[in-house]
C-alpha cells in the first residue's frame, strides 16, 4: 500500500519522514489557499484604486470646465446692469432725431453709444440680430404679434428692445414683434 493509499484511509503516518512529507502538503496547501485570498485581495484594491483616479480625473474635467464658464460669463452681471443705460441711451439717440437743433450733441452721443457697443463686442457681448428672422424662442421674446402680407408667418417685423449674447449664452433675448398670416 502506498503513502497517499494509506492517508487517504486515514492510516497514520508510518515513519517520522511521512509525517514530515505529511505536514509539509498541509501547509502547503494552506499556503497555496493564503495566495488566492491575498490575490483576490490585491485584484480589489487595484480595482478600487483604478476607480478612484478615474473619478479624480473626472472630477478634475468638470471642475476645468466650470472654472472655464466662469471666466467665460463672469461679465454676465455687468452686462445686465449696463444694458439698460444702453437702451436709455438708443432712446435718446431717437428722440434727438425727431427734434431740430442740438445735432453736434446728438453725434456725440452716437459716437459715446457706438464706443459703448464696441467695448461690449471686444468682451464677447454681441447684439442678437433679430429684424426680419424667423422667430426663435431661445433667441426673442415675443410681445406682440402683427398681421402681414409682407412676411411669412413667425417672422420678426420689429424690434422693440434689443437681445444680446455673450459667448453664446443669451443675457437677454430680444423683445419683438411677430408677424402672423393675414386676416382674410
Amino acid at each position: 500500500m502506498s503513502k497517499e493509499q494509506r492517508e487517504s484511509q486515514g492510516h497514520q503516518p508510518s515513519t517520522p519522514a511521512d509525517a514530515a512529507d505529511l505536514a509539509t502538503a498541509a501547509a502547503l496547501e494552506a499556503n497555496e489557499g493564503e495566495i488566492a485570498r491575498l490575490r483576490g485581495e490585491l485584484e480589489e484594491a487595484s480595482d478600487h484604486v483604478l476607480r478612484a483616479q478615474a473619478e479624480l480625473e473626472n472630477y478634475r474635467k468638470r471642475a476645468r470646465r466650470e472654472i472655464e464658464d466662469e471666466r467665460r460669463y463672469a461679465l454676465a452681471p455687468l452686462l445686465h446692469d449696463l444694458l439698460p443705460v444702453l437702451d436709455d441711451m438708443f432712446r435718446a439717440i431717437a428722440a434727438a432725431e425727431k427734434s431740430p437743433g442740438g445735432n453736434g450733441l446728438l453725434q456725440g452721443v452716437k459716437m459715446i453709444a457706438q464706443g459703448l457697443l464696441g467695448a461690449l463686442a471686444r468682451h464677447q457681448c454681441k447684439q442678437i440680430e433679430a429684424l426680419h428672422q424667423p422667430f426663435d424662442p431661445a433667441y426673442h421674446e415675443a410681445i406682440s404679434q402683427q398681421p402681414t402680407a409682407d412676411y411669412p408667418p413667425n417672422t420678426v417685423v420689429l424690434v422693440a428692445q434689443d437681445g444680446y449674447m455673450l459667448h453664446d449664452r443669451v443675457i437677454r433675448p430680444a423683445q419683438v414683434i411677430v408677424s402672423t398670416a393675414p386676416v382674410s
